[in-house]
């Protein structure tokens, strides 16, 4: 069956068709209606759904992280504009806060496991809060762990809270075990207990891979730029760019190409800045189904 990609706004929604078209993201279908539109009979036949999919990077981090496409799940990264701290939102007044409109389908379609990703800031932590608070009342376990784009080796701190949200249901399912989960069998309340274990062995086998990779560098001596070597690997081949405010900062090359005109540049820099960060993503799913994993 098809993915389900809903994305409101026209330019990332033709960035999702192409990246369809180009097999980089799960084959499915771009629905460019507003979540509150979305019925829960509209999404009966598909395998996996993407709310608020932006350019598609939940279904790439999923595919990187070994999540095959046939496999149940949903995403959402709700807008983090009213719980953000430099933004002027109106926290859960904010027309933008979009949750509830997510949390009734999922209560009507059950999903059996939810990811999402929210603004780290008081704000959203208090957003965090009441999204737990409801999925645990319809029988979900959930989970989150406090990320920064930095500890992938990012050149930026992007730090956001990474959640997920498993069916107890399917978790009794999975075990063959008929009684109703306990909270502290798989989570603490509310805090990245039995994830965070996963996780913390996971960021440890990556930072001994980064050391390596660094010692490599050393002994190559000419074999790489040293200047550099902090962002070796997914962002090695960053524009890093002069702002205004004397500080550089590093964009994908080829993004501000030295022509004027060139179409499209305000509609991608829009995607990219509200685009999760695909190896954060991925280290987070895996360290999930690690977890699975080793419950079973």
């Amino acid at each position: 069956m098809p993915a389900y990609y809903n994305e409101i706004e026209p330019f990332a929604a033709e960035w999702l068709r192409n990246l369809i078209a180009a097999g980089l993201i799960a084959d499915g279908d771009v629905d460019t209606r507003s979540i509150e539109d979305v019925k829960p009979d509209d999404l009966k036949q598909y395998t996996q759904c993407h709310f608020f999919a932006g350019i598609g990077v939940w279904s790439y981090a999923l595919r990187k992280a070994g999540w095959a496409d046939d496999k149940h799940v949903w995403t959402g990264s709700c807008p983090c504009q009213p719980f953000s701290a430099s933004g002027k939102g109106d926290g859960f007044t904010d027309e933008r806060h979009l949750w509830p409109a997510l949390f009734h389908l999922i209560s009507e379609c059950r999903p059996d496991v939810i990811f999402g990703e929210q603004v780290a800031s008081k704000g959203g932590l208090a957003w965090l809060d009441l999204v737990q608070t409801d999925l645990e009342a319809k029988d979900y376990t959930t989970t989150a762990v406090d990320l920064c784009a930095a500890g992938f080796g990012s050149p930026h701190i992007r730090q956001r809270l990474y959640w997920v949200a498993n069916s107890n249901s399917e978790q009794r399912k999975r075990s063959g075990n008929t009684r109703p989960a306990r909270w502290d069998e798989y989570s603490n309340g509310g805090k990245a207990s039995w994830l965070g274990i996963a996780y913390s062995e996971r960021c440890s086998r990556l930072e001994i891979e980064r050391n390596r990779e660094n010692a490599l560098l050393e002994v190559a001596g000419s074999g790489g730029n040293h200047n550099t070597k902090k962002t070796n690997g997914y962002w090695r081949d960053a524009d890093w760019l002069y702002c205004t405010d004397d500080k550089w900062r590093p964009v994908e090359s080829g993004t501000f190409p030295l022509v004027n005109g060139i179409a499209g540049r305000v509609g991608r820099l829009r995607a990219y800045g509200n685009a999760i960060v695909a190896p954060v993503a991925e280290g987070f799913i895996k360290a999930y189904m690690d977890t699975v994993a080793g419950m079973q």
